[in-house]
């Protein structure tokens, strides 16, 4: 499904921020920073406008943002290929190393029981270690956390 047909389908305005926003994500087989995004969008990146569809596109399902730590929020395309999947309904990997963020399809968000009262919005699931790629270079094996 091309940008367009996604935005389509979810019923939002059409704009070539957007349809940049979309095709960056598209094109990148990990979560991307707004840096990241910012460099792929080129002359149509603003910060104001970026957060503002950030918003949006969060809004109705399109994408999701992963707040691995204090300083690192990546973004993501959610699945729309098989029907709505309006939530990152998976974990997501941080490398304390590289700082890599990766969404593990495989790992699935359980569900839990909440106290009386209490009422489900959404879980954020976020695995922090070493990569694949950092988990093989013993030098930067990462220090005991105490």
């Amino acid at each position: 499904m091309n940008a367009i047909e996604i935005l389509k389908q979810h019923n939002i305005k059409k704009t070539p921020a957007r349809l940049s926003m979309i095709n960056a994500m598209k094109g990148c087989t990990s979560p991307m920073s707004e840096n990241e995004m910012k460099t792929q969008m080129g002359e149509l990146y603003d910060r104001i406008t970026f957060y503002r569809n950030v918003q949006s596109l969060s809004e109705v399902g399109i994408i999701h943002k992963i707040v691995a730590d204090n300083t690192t929020v990546k973004y993501a395309l959610n699945s729309c290929e098989h029907g709505h999947n309006h939530t990152a309904e998976h974990a997501h990997f941080f490398c304390k190393t590289c700082r890599a963020v990766i969404c593990m399809n495989q790992i699935k968000i359980q569900s839990y029981q909440l106290p009386e009262g209490f009422q489900f919005s959404d879980c954020d699931v976020i695995i922090k270690g070493l990569c694949k790629k950092c988990n093989v270079m013993p030098e930067l094996q990462l220090e005991p956390q105490l």
